[in-house]
């Protein structure tokens, strides 16, 4: 590896004579393989986070796992998760983000060994929990390195390949759970959903060695454990209750430590800022709210995570529960939602965003809510009757809505963010959208539960979950109206990158290249 390998494509990078080992070169095939690499531990990420709801009845038959035990398996992940994205990122920043990539996709891999062989719920627990930490380590690395590692005009296609994997690896999930548990392979009933990543995870450890280049903030910085501690506290207050309050029944104490919350989110932006002004090395560059299309973007990724988060799981509650339906024909059912995600995520950043900007992300918001809406209408016109096939119109048009959203919004939430900073722009956007997703899961409690009820006869269950369901989805609509609002905050029209770099990989005063049109971000 050569020396310009290791830099970051800041000033220092144009500047350097090009090779095969620069990170901007065109000929240089090595960024492809390292994106090919971060995309893999990005999708296995994704699965695993809906892959286990699918399997929670064979776990419990097999551990004798309890409500609360189950509940951890689930809920544990994603605390420790939401919890560490932003340290991540930093740390990313610190010490570079392929070693921080590298230690996190180990660890991760170690953990899904350990959740693979645990020999009691307790031990699974916390192998779940570690998984989470790990992946928080991971996960940041993904947007930040190909930050660091595609110039401005690549980012486009790039930024639309990774949509088209955030489509693909949230439904497939739970398919790949469904089979997987069926199988039963070699008498393993659960288990091979965890150990699955095994293979993926030494290959992603051993090529990333091999072709990520290395990649750190310009300017030394150092880990703000006051920042963390901050944080995780806060986050841990405000998702602790929202995970366990349903069954615990909303005690006062978790309605006292969610409001609370906001006191150590307020005490967090203060001491942030005092530490920005004293040494230059705070946890969150609170700077980066002061650039209109990250600001804009976090709070669309916010209210888009509520969406996700309880349309996804009232839907798997729905058809198992509700419909009786096995896990693989669940499973199956989302694969035309999975097609129409990738799909449109592929075209929106290539084609439509250059001709039609912020309409773009407007539009796939309006489509949603039209495929919300006639899943609405399917869902009591056919009751429990319905089938599979009357499901693929409304899934379809709500996944083309998804992905002409997820791959331009990305771009445009880190378009203007300065490259030192990157790690921890994305350990923010991940941090968000989790903490989004960790509302929608609370939500859950009130606007499906609180239909069901509590005690319902068998005879009823069917009729109560397509109410609760069609209910769940009216509140998704809304919140996804006002995700149509916020968007009119997002830079209304593309901003043409220069070859060779844009604007974001130039130092003041550098030349900026010549003016060839490519693939835009969104900007103002």
């Amino acid at each position: 590896m050569t020396s310009s390998e290791s830099l970051p494509a800041t000033a220092a990078a144009r500047t350097a004579p090009t090779g095969p080992g620069t990170p901007q070169d065109p000929a240089d095939r090595r960024r492809w393989f390292a994106l090919a690499i971060v995309m893999t531990a990005a999708f296995m990420d994704l699965v695993d986070v809906t892959i286990v709801n699918i399997a929670i009845p064979s776990i419990t038959r097999d551990t004798g796992a309890s409500f609360t035990s189950i509940q951890w398996i689930t809920a544990g992940y994603a605390l420790a998760f939401a919890a560490g994205l932003i340290t991540g990122g930093r740390l990313g920043d610190i010490h570079g983000r392929k070693r921080i990539f590298l230690i996190g996709i180990g660890g991760f891999t170690i953990a899904s060994a350990l959740c693979g062989f645990a020999v009691n719920p307790e031990m699974l627990v916390a192998s779940r929990i570690l998984q989470g930490g790990m992946a928080a380590l991971m996960v940041p690395q993904v947007l930040s390195i190909v930050h660091a590692t595609f110039p401005a005009h690549e980012r486009g296609k790039v930024f639309g390949l990774f949509g088209a994997i955030v489509g693909l690896g949230a439904v497939s999930g739970p398919l790949l759970g469904a089979l997987l548990t069926e199988w039963n392979l070699f008498g393993l009933e659960w288990r091979p959903i965890f150990l699955i990543n095994l293979p993926v995870g030494i290959a992603g450890l051993l090529l990333g060695r091999r072709f990520i280049s290395e990649s750190k903030a310009p300017k030394a910085l150092r880990l703000d454990l006051a920042g963390v501690a901050l944080v995780t506290l806060g986050l841990l207050m405000l998702l602790y209750p929202l995970t366990r309050g349903r069954e615990l029944g909303w005690p006062l104490w978790g309605h006292l430590s969610m409001a609370a919350s906001i006191l150590v989110f307020a005490a967090l932006v203060v001491f942030e800022r005092r530490k920005a002004e004293r040494d230059g090395s705070p946890l969150i560059e609170l700077s980066l709210f002061r650039v209109k299309s990250f600001a804009a973007g976090t709070a669309v990724q916010l209210t888009f995570g509520i969406a996700l988060g309880i349309f996804f799981l009232v839907w798997t509650l729905y058809l198992q529960m509700g419909l009786g339906w096995s896990a693989l024909r669940a499973g199956t059912t989302g694969i035309p939602f999975s097609i129409a995600v990738s799909g449109a995520a592929g075209i929106s950043v290539q084609k439509l965003v250059p001709r039609f900007g912020r309409k773009v992300l407007q539009a796939g918001a309006l489509l949603m809510i039209a495929g919300l809406l006639l899943y609405i209408w399917e869902a009591g016109r056919y009751g429990p009757e319905i089938s599979p096939w009357q499901m693929v119109l409304p899934l379809v048009v709500m996944g083309v809505g998804m992905g002409l959203i997820v791959a331009p919004l990305t771009d445009a939430v880190l378009s203007e963010v300065p490259k030192e900073h990157s790690g921890s722009a994305s350990g923010l956007i991940n941090t968000v959208q989790q903490m989004g997703t960790a509302l929608g899961l609370g939500l859950v409690s009130v606007v499906f539960f609180g239909v069901i009820g509590d005690r319902l006869p068998p005879e009823a269950m069917g009729a109560a979950f397509v109410d609760a369901f069609q209910q769940s989805l009216g509140w998704v609509a809304g919140v996804l109206a006002v995700i149509f609002l916020v968007m009119f905050a997002l830079p209304a029209r593309p901003r043409v990158h220069l070859e060779g770099g844009g604007e974001d990989d130039a130092a003041p005063g550098e030349p900026q290249g010549d003016e060839v049109r490519k693939a835009p971000a969104l900007t103002s």
